[in-house]
């Protein structure tokens, strides 16, 4: 284990140290979910150890991404379990990933955040091939891709097979999946879109033949996003609770997530799949960042009530919730649901578009009652 040191931007955070003692040099600038302490005793030094690989090891991707295992192949790298060795691969490309500012370098290492980060660098249209269908590179094609051109991909989390690509300065991420995912996704974007929320928008594109959504990236140098999961990980350590610091900076936006997700049966707004915006300049949270990742829409919908909340930790259907939102803060429908209905719903997981379009009117009946 070298010496390293936590970046954020171009300032050093912290420095993690081989046997395990560290010194944070500006607490405000820490990652969320990453938490240090001055350790004068070998049990404190160890968990400092396992805190800094666990962070780097989440800023790769997990062997359940389709295609991760081609990924790893195709960069030499080894198909990692251990949060040891996912750290030890992420640290391979400064653990850059395109959700946040932090990186890793080695202490003494020579090298700057405007030389290597990935919002200002290309990414190489080579490597999606490997990330969105899951072909190996060519020999030629190894020799061309840095680390930095697959740094985005390898850090991007999620199951579906995804990549990003960059087009006039602009970022897009292409999924693939499931054709009733995918559309599932893009209806979903569409229904959502008839609400006053702050959201991801997802438009059907092709990408070589292959169909796919592509979405906008939300983060930059300017601001970042940062999951409830991470958020609560630092309630935790300080003393605070994640319903507090929701209560604080966008209860709005909560009750409106949960709205949204029980008129659209999402069943996967688990505490990866939401969070906050952080302003860049002083690491600080603001409101939740743009509602995202619809592709898991339209499930368990054969009842009224919707599956468990899964953004809450009490037992409550998600039709509670959503009426706990409209009664707190209204429904906040600013345009009519889609015409035709039908057409957005019938390649969807085997619900015919009739049976969909009438769950959808009667859960929002029922939000309209709560008002």
């Amino acid at each position: 284990m070298r010496d390293y040191a936590v970046m954020h931007l171009d300032r050093h955070v912290a420095t993690v140290r081989g046997d395990g003692s560290c010194t944070v040099y500006y607490p405000q600038f820490m990652p969320y979910n990453l938490y240090l302490e001055k350790a004068d005793d070998l049990s404190g030094r160890m968990n400092n150890l396992s805190n800094f690989h666990y962070w780097c090891a989440t800023r790769l991707i997990t062997m359940d991404r389709k295609y991760a295992k081609e990924i790893l192949n195709s960069l030499g790298m080894k198909q990692a379990v251990t949060d040891w060795e996912r750290a030890e691969i992420a640290i391979s490309y400064h653990a850059l990933c395109l959700t946040d500012v932090f990186w890793v370098r080695e202490i003494g290492e020579k090298v700057s955040y405007a030389e290597i980060n990935l919002y200002d660098h290309s990414l190489s249209d080579a490597f999606v091939d490997v990330s969105l269908r899951g072909r190996a590179l060519t020999a030629q094609n190894a020799e061309m891709i840095a680390k930095g051109d697959s740094a985005g991909d390898l850090a991007t989390s999620g199951v579906a097979p995804k990549a990003w690509i960059r087009r006039g300065g602009k970022f897009f991420l292409l999924k693939d999946g499931e054709a009733a995912e995918m559309e599932a996704e893009l209806a979903a974007s569409r229904i959502a879109r008839c609400f006053r929320v702050d959201q991801v928008l997802y438009e059907p594109r092709e990408y070589e033949g292959l169909a796919v959504s592509a979405s906008g990236l939300m983060t930059g140098k300017a601001e970042s996003i940062v999951s409830a999961e991470y958020v609560d990980i630092y309630a935790a350590n300080h003393g605070k609770t994640l319903e507090e610091i929701v209560r604080k900076q966008d209860l709005y936006g909560f009750h409106m997530m949960n709205i949204v997700d029980y008129l659209i049966g999402n069943t996967d707004r688990h505490w990866g799949n939401w969070g906050f915006r952080v302003n860049n300049a002083d690491n600080r949270l603001g409101k939740l960042h743009p509602l995202m990742d619809f592709n898991r829409a339209f499930r368990a919908y054969d009842t009224l009530e919707g599956v468990r909340c899964l953004t809450v930790r009490e037992n409550i259907s998600q039709m509670d919730a959503a009426v706990r939102g409209v009664r707190a803060i209204g429904l906040n429908q600013v345009e009519a649901l889609p015409e035709d209905l039908n057409g957005l719903f019938r390649k969807l997981n085997g619900l015919t578009g009739m049976r969909a379009e009438e769950m959808l009117t009667r859960r929002l009946e029922v939000l309209k009652a709560a008002e």
